[in-house]
């Protein structure tokens, strides 16, 4: 048998050996010629899993170590049998820990009072929920737009997009890329936000018009605008790079926790497909570092105190900094990103 890794996925490396011809390469760089005669993959979201990749090739399995999945071309993959799995909900906590420290920190900064604040959260999945969750304890209001969920579960917990958009001091957005969110920040979604709000985007790039969003934050129709995830990225929209107020190269689930679930639930899918079933229960070992997250105990806190706590836990500023220096090394500074350490809050 024989499995191509994304040599930047981390704790992997020695871990199917014994099982496997592994053969590790740059996400980005896999090609028709790598994968003609493997049967399993594990990649992130570099590795455009689709026709001009796969025909002819023997593939049986792809594990990808992210929460998404518009990388792969899922009807293929389907109709030529080859079982696709994700790790979904690994990267949530890194995620809601990267919202709390960009608002929290955009607030300090402009000396916005958090009191009162309502919070719209667009896509309430398990990084959505994640970031739910944490807000209401921190006592903020909270408005819920997923029609997904609301179609399964009723409305009484969500509300429509435009409702949300109307009422909400910040936007923060959880969505999967698909037919339906591609393009959905356009002008129409940007003009329907409160005067004065921010946008907050740490899903997927093309769920934004750029120009649209551009000309949102230049006519200060918005207050703030927080982007973690770019279109054409690794080509980024340098005019869009300068206007926003906090600028990351889609690093926000990056936390250590966050990569050993990732890598854990990835090695895991391909094992149990295989039958390799000293892998079934695969964790990583992650040495000397702490396995588990961090807890803070941020109740009776001041928002001042809040603030401070949360950037002591994730100082967020230092990563727009590194961005900002270099933007053009985004891929190496997602690669050699120092995995940060999870928190949660009791």
């Amino acid at each position: 048998m024989k499995i191509i890794i994304d040599s930047a996925i981390p704790f992997i490396q020695g871990v199917l050996e014994p099982y496997a011809e592994v053969v590790y390469l740059e996400g980005s760089a896999i090609s028709p010629k790598d994968v003609k005669d493997a049967d399993g993959l594990i990649i992130r979201t570099r590795t455009r899993c689709n026709a001009e990749l796969l025909d002819g090739s023997s593939v049986r399995c792809i594990s990808t170590a992210t929460i998404g999945t518009d990388h792969i071309d899922l009807d293929y993959c389907k109709q030529n049998g080859i079982h696709v799995q994700h790790a979904s909900g690994c990267n949530a906590g890194g995620v809601m820990n990267y919202v709390l420290s960009a608002i929290y920190g955009i607030a300090s900064r402009k000396r916005l009072r958090m009191e009162g604040v309502t919070v719209g959260i667009i896509g309430v999945g398990n990084v959505g929920s994640r970031v739910s969750r944490a807000l209401q304890l921190l006592g903020l209001k909270v408005l819920q737009c997923d029609p997904p969920r609301a179609a399964v579960e009723g409305p009484a917990q969500f509300c429509d997009q435009d409702y949300l958009l109307r009422n909400s001091d910040i936007v923060t957005m959880h969505v999967p890329l698909n037919a339906s969110t591609r393009n959905m920040a356009d002008a129409r979604f940007f003009s329907t936000m409160k005067l004065g709000a921010i946008f907050v985007n740490t899903s997927r790039g093309e769920i934004v018009v750029e120009q649209d969003l551009l000309n949102a934050i230049s006519t200060t129709k918005l207050g703030s605008a927080i982007l973690d995830t770019w279109c054409n990225e690794p080509y980024i929209n340098k005019d869009l790079l300068d206007m926003v107020d906090i600028a990351t190269p889609h690093i926000a689930g990056y936390s250590f926790q966050g990569k050993l679930l990732g890598t854990s639930m990835a090695v895991r899918a391909l094992a149990r497909y295989f039958g390799i079933a000293p892998l079934y229960d695969f964790f990583p070992n992650p040495g000397d570092q702490p396995r588990d997250a961090v807890k803070l105990d941020l109740r009776g806190r001041t928002q001042g105190q809040i603030a401070s706590i949360i950037q002591y836990n994730y100082p967020i500023f230092t990563d727009d900094f590194i961005f900002r220096v270099d933007p053009d090394r985004f891929e190496f500074l997602r690669e050699h990103y120092r995995y940060r350490r999870e928190f949660f809050i009791d």
